[in-house]
């Protein structure tokens, strides 16, 4: 029986460190994330206060276009790191949930 334990015990660790390592991952993602989308909000910004003609950097090349085709096209950009962003999130709740689990178990294992 105290063999079980032991190697339950050992299973529980490793699933709990594997879960802080995805927690990293997820936070450095998620920060990757954050930051483009606050240049693509300064982006925006700057969008508003432009006069025309407006260049979009493409590769190495500016290339004139309409400022209503920027603005689309960086709204939508916006929009889906606005969604990646709430999906690592939600995976991030899971993924604390379960190792503060983890934790508790191994908690009263180990008292």
């Amino acid at each position: 029986m105290s063999d079980k334990l032991d190697k339950q015990t050992r299973e529980n660790l490793e699933q709990l460190q594997l879960l802080q390592q995805r927690l990293t991952a997820f936070a450095s993602q998620k920060q990757q994330f954050q930051i483009q989308l606050a240049e693509i909000e300064n982006a925006l910004d700057e969008l508003k206060k432009a006069k025309s003609p407006t260049y979009v950097l493409i590769g190495g090349i500016l290339i004139e276009k309409p400022k209503a085709t920027i603005k689309k096209d960086l709204e939508s950009k916006k929009k889906e790191l606005d969604i990646k962003i709430k999906s690592f999130e939600t995976h991030e709740k899971k993924t604390t949930d379960k190792a503060k689990e983890l934790q508790e178990e191994l908690a009263k294992i180990l008292k």
